[in-house]
């Protein structure tokens, strides 16, 4: 651990900090979650078992919060596996891995399921967390090329405005880890690792399949940098066409690997809602058969008429149940009555529309090339670093690409998460502007510049030893001296981290 943390002083605080986000996150959601009266949602939410003892009802109060919303779902599954038609728009990574911890986790004190289901979601996305920030920490410091920017966005990522559904009994950490690991592998040249981080991904969430994306780019861009190069032999055209078939091998087999999770689950699906019944029904409680009744649920292994995405010739449950349970679907949250949802994820489609412009403008050819043109700076080893970079240029638009579909064709309000978990964009813009237009960054001095006043907030280095300074900190304490650009950032991340826990952990609407 010593060495660990001499070696590598800004992931030690990247971690620590996460870690410290995490535990302040569960002690605000428990205060809120005992002060505020929980809302009567219409969501679901299963019957639970007779009387509980004395440490579930605590655990209930101290981290009740965290099963809120979807995260009843991911419990119901993690406690009874698929039993009802709609669990199956939540896939199995996540909930096994809550239940496997759960079985391995030593006990002391008596707990009904519920209860040792909320204490391992509160650890497991603890540790996810930390992962998390730093696998991306690692992949700006690959893509950036700016180690103190790289920190800064890992650093953000801790207070990220999808900060409570790291922290719930959600998927959004373990995906995080993942999709981050999988980008920062597939950086450092390490195709396989990263195709099998990618590959879990999609066992978490339905997006993790559109990753495939990163791996069909870099394999693209490098057949496409080595042809100008010239290091094709002169006139042996086999030897193009040998690399080109060697390249679809490589991608299609590299593609159907990170598919197969996902397509796993589907064909469980299929086997287990649309075959005959299994008199399954005879094992689960009759509140739950009542709740189906009433909800309109469909039951895995009762008897009845097949769902229609059944005799759909490549039977999707995922989609089915987006469109009938949900009513997702292109432009059809376009109504007034969702004006609210729209105002709530207007800051994060701002800021990545924002982040799209940037990078286009200031590299247009970049951009219509595809990022596919050998450029005379990077034969030179002169390239752009940076957000600007060219590095940057698939992020920008994997990340564009889910913010537009995300505001189309999903419910808005989930933009927040969904890209706060998926794209390392949000953080790495966010960065990139604090360090450009925020003069309290850019002083390495222990005064201000401007008012003589010391900043608070610094650590600077003493009796030689080598200390790693956490400028998110240093800026917080220095609130009143910030620019309003950075203040409005700040107060977007920091604003939205603390309304989920205050709203989410009382089923009250939020992103």
């Amino acid at each position: 651990m010593e060495l660990w943390s001499r070696a590598d002083p800004q992931l030690r605080e990247v971690v620590w900090f996460s870690l410290r986000c995490r535990a302040l996150a569960l002690l605000l959601q428990a205060v809120f979650n005992l002060l505020i009266p929980d809302h009567a949602a219409d969501a679901f939410s299963p019957p639970r078992p007779g009387p509980r003892g004395g440490w579930d009802a605590l655990l209930e109060r101290l981290l009740g919060g965290l099963g809120r919303w979807d995260a009843e779902h991911f419990l119901f599954i993690a406690e009874r596996g698929y039993l009802l038609e709609h669990n199956c728009a939540f896939l199995p990574l996540f909930p096994l891995s809550l239940r496997a911890l759960c079985l391995l986790l030593p006990c002391p004190v008596p707990l009904q399921p519920r209860g040792r289901l909320l204490l391992g979601a509160a650890l497991l996305n603890a540790g996810l967390s930390a992962l998390a920030a730093a696998a991306l920490l690692g992949l700006g410091r690959a893509v950036l090329r700016r180690p103190r920017q790289a920190f800064l966005a890992a650093l953000l990522f801790s207070l990220s405005p999808a900060g409570v559904f790291m922290a719930a009994a959600y998927s959004e950490s373990m995906f995080a880890v993942l999709a981050f690991g999988g980008m920062w592998q597939l950086e450092q040249g390490q195709g396989w690792l990263s195709g099998l981080l990618f590959a879990l991904a999609s066992g978490v969430r339905a997006n993790g399949v559109v990753n495939a994306g990163f791996f069909l780019y870099s394999r693209g861009k490098s057949f496409a940098l080595r042809l100008q190069a010239g290091s094709a032999p002169r006139g042996q055209l086999p030897w193009l066409w040998k690399q080109v078939l060697g390249l679809a091998f490589s991608a299609a087999l590299m593609c159907a690997g990170i598919f197969l999770p996902f397509a796993l689950f589907q064909y469980y699906a299929y086997v287990r809602f649309c075959g005959p019944g299994t008199g399954l029904a005879q094992d689960i409680p009759e509140a739950l058969l009542q709740l189906a009744r009433d909800k309109g649920y469909r039951v895995a292994g009762v008897g009845g008429d097949k769902p229609p995405w059944c005799s759909q010739r490549f039977p999707v449950v995922y989609s089915y149940i987006q469109d009938t349970y949900w009513n997702v679907g292109f432009l059809r949250y376009f109504e007034l009555r969702q004006i609210p949802n729209f105002l709530l994820a207007l800051p994060v489609t701002l800021l990545g529309s924002w982040a799209a412009w940037t990078y286009v403008s200031t590299n247009p050819r970049h951009c219509l090339t595809l990022g596919l043109e050998r450029r005379k700076s990077e034969e030179r080893g002169k390239a752009r670093d940076g957000f600007c970079g060219p590095a940057a240029f698939v992020y920008v638009v994997h990340a564009t690409a889910l913010l537009v579909f995300g505001f189309f064709c999903m419910h808005v309000q989930v933009l927040t998460r969904f890209l706060g978990c998926s794209s390392p964009i949000l953080y790495w813009f966010a960065a990139h502007l604090l360090q450009e237009h925020e003069p309290l960054l850019r002083s390495t001095g222990t005064d201000n510049p401007t008012s003589g006043k010391p900043l608070l907030g610094k650590s600077p280095s003493s009796c030689g030893k080598e200390t790693s300074d956490n400028p998110v900190v240093r800026l917080l304490l220095n609130w009143r001296l910030m620019t309003p650009l950075s203040k409005s950032i700040l107060g977007f991340f920091l604003g939205y981290w603390l309304l989920g826990l205050i709203l989410h952990c009382n089923f009250l609407p939020w992103t």
